[in-house]
C-alpha cells in the first residue's frame, strides 16, 4: 500500500532560474537534479515557485513571484489567467509565442522526421483576441459558487473556472459567459444542461445546449426569450450529434464566405470548421498558391470536411475529389458544392486509415494532393502515397497540420522513403495564447 501513498509536497518556496520551455507552455528548471515544470514562468526568468505536485520522474509548480522578468513577459489580458486551462501563454508577447511555435515545428521536423525545409516560411499571423469561432463550454450548477458556472475547466483538475468572460471567444459570446450562466440558473433544468457548443458564422452566433432531459415548455420559452433578447441563435442537442436542431429562430443556418473564391458555406453548430476565421481566410489562398492547381489537373483533398479547401480548389483545378471519414460532413460538402454551382468536384466518405486502393475514387491518378488531417496525422496515406498518382505519387503535396509531431513523422516518410523534397514549412497563428501549433508544409516529388 505504501507504493500508492501520495508523496508529500515540499512546503517551502524555491528560487530558481528557468532554463527552457515545455511543449505545454510551462517553464522548466532543475532542483537537486530533478526536473520541475513551473506554470507561469518564461525561459531566462528568475522566479520563486511553490510545488503543487511531485512524482518519481518530475515535479510540478506554479510561480509565486517573478524576481527577474523576461523581456518577453506581458500582462495577461484575461482575469482568470493561471486558473483557467484554456490559455497558457497570455503572459508571453504574441510575437515570441509564434516564433517559439516556429522553432517547435523545426525542432520536430529535425528530431522526429530527420528533415529540414529548404525554405522556412514567415509565420502567418491574424487576430489575437476574440478570434475563436468554435468552442465547447462546460456548464455546472454549483449553488455554493453562486449558481451556474459557464466556461472552461481549471488548469488543475476537472472543476470549471469561475469566469465572467472569455477574451479569445468571438465577441458575440465571449463577454457573455456570466449572463448565459444567469439565464441557465433560471431554468427548471439548470442542473441538466451538460455543455454548450459555441459556433459563429459570418451571419450569426449559435449556442447549442446539450440537454440531458427533455425541456419543459417553460424552459423552451425562456431559451427563446433569451435568444430574442441577446440576438444569439439557440439550438438544442437532446442526444447524439445528429440531434442538433434550431430552437430560435427555427430557420437558423450558419454561414461563412470566402469572397476571393466566390464561395459560401453552410454548416451546423457541431460541424468541424476552422476556429479562426481570419487565419482561415488567409490560409486557403496561401495553400492554393503553394499547391498551384492548374485547369487540366486532378487534385485530391483528403480529410476535406465540408469542403473548406475543396470548393476553392475546384475554382482553379480541372477536377477535385474530396474524401472525408464523416458521412454527415460529406453530405454538407455536396450540398455546398451544389449551392455554389460547382460541378467539377465530387465527395466520398471513407476511412482514410484503412486500405483505400480498391475505392473507386482512388483508382484514377492525381496530379496534386492537399492533406488536412486531425492530430493523428496521415501516416497511412504517406506510406501508400505512390497509389495516388502516376510515377510514384502526386507531384506536389500541401500538408496542413495541427500537430508538429505527426507532421514531422509523416514528412520523414515522404522525404526519406518516398523521394519527395520538403520545399517549405512554416507555422500559422491559428490559436494565439495557447501552445497549439498549426503549420503548413509543401512537398514535391523528385
Amino acid at each position: 500500500m505504501g507504493r500508492n501513498r501520495r508523496r508529500p509536497l515540499p512546503s517551502e518556496p524555491v528560487t530558481a532560474i528557468i532554463e527552457s520551455f515545455s511543449h505545454d507552455g510551462r517553464g522548466v528548471t532543475r532542483v537537486d537534479g530533478k526536473t520541475v515544470f513551473v506554470a507561469g514562468a518564461l525561459p531566462g526568468e528568475e522566479v520563486v515557485f511553490r510545488y503543487v505536485g511531485v512524482s518519481r520522474r518530475h515535479d510540478e509548480a506554479v510561480v509565486e513571484e517573478v524576481l527577474r522578468a523576461s523581456p518577453e513577459r506581458v500582462e495577461p489580458k484575461c482575469a482568470v489567467f493561471g486558473v483557467c486551462g484554456g490559455c497558457s501563454l497570455q503572459h508571453q508577447d504574441p510575437r515570441a509565442q509564434i516564433l517559439g511555435k516556429q522553432q517547435t515545428l523545426l525542432d520536430n521536423l529535425q528530431r522526429i522526421g530527420h528533415v529540414t525545409p529548404e525554405v522556412v516560411r514567415e509565420p502567418l499571423r491574424g487576430p489575437l483576441w476574440a478570434y475563436r469561432r468554435k468552442g465547447r463550454l462546460g456548464v455546472r450548477y454549483v449553488p455554493k459558487k453562486g449558481g451556474v458556472l459557464v466556461g472552461f475547466r481549471e488548469r488543475a483538475g476537472n472543476k470549471l473556472a469561475v469566469m465572467e468572460r472569455c477574451e479569445i471567444l468571438d465577441a458575440a459570446v465571449g463577454p457573455r459567459l456570466a449572463e448565459i450562466g444567469a439565464m441557465i440558473a433560471g431554468l427548471d433544468a439548470r442542473d441538466r444542461i451538460a455543455q454548450i457548443e459555441v459556433a459563429v458564422g459570418d451571419n450569426g452566433a449559435a449556442l447549442a445546449f446539450r440537454n440531458l432531459d427533455p425541456l419543459s415548455d417553460a424552459d423552451l420559452d425562456r431559451l427563446r426569450a433569451y435568444g430574442d433578447r441577446s440576438g444569439l441563435w439557440i439550438f438544442l442537442q437532446p442526444g447524439g450529434p445528429d440531434t442538433v436542431q434550431p430552437l430560435w429562430p427555427l430557420d437558423a443556418q450558419l454561414r461563412y464566405r470566402l469572397d476571393e473564391f466566390d464561395v459560401e458555406y453552410t454548416f451546423r453548430p457541431n460541424d468541424f470548421t476552422q476556429v479562426n476565421a481570419g487565419i482561415n481566410r488567409a490560409m486557403i489562398p496561401m495553400a492554393l498558391d503553394l499547391l498551384d492547381p492548374q485547369p487540366g489537373e486532378r487534385v485530391l483533398d483528403l480529410f476535406c470536411g465540408l469542403g473548406n479547401f475543396s470548393l476553392p480548389l475546384a475554382r482553379r483545378a480541372g477536377r477535385v475529389v474530396g474524401v472525408e471519414v464523416e458521412e454527415a460532413l460529406v453530405q454538407r460538402a455536396r450540398a455546398n458544392a451544389e449551392a455554389n454551382g460547382i460541378a467539377n468536384v465530387e465527395f466520398h466518405a471513407a476511412d482514410l486509415f484503412e486500405d483505400f486502393s480498391a475505392s473507386d475514387w482512388a483508382r484514377a491518378p492525381f496530379d496534386k494532393l492537399l492533406l488536412d488531417p486531425a492530430r493523428t496525422g496521415a501516416h497511412e496515406i504517406c506510406q501508400a502515397i505512390e497509389r495516388l498518382g502516376g510515377n510514384g505519387g502526386p507531384r506536389r503535396i500541401v500538408y496542413v497540420s495541427c500537430h508538429p509531431g505527426t507532421l514531422a513523422r509523416d514528412a520523414g516518410v515522404l522525404v526519406n522513403e518516398k523521394g519527395y523534397r520538403l520545399l517549405q514549412a512554416g507555422v500559422m497563428d491559428m490559436f494565439p495564447h495557447t501552445t497549439h501549433v498549426e503549420s503548413i508544409a509543401v512537398f514535391e516529388r523528385g
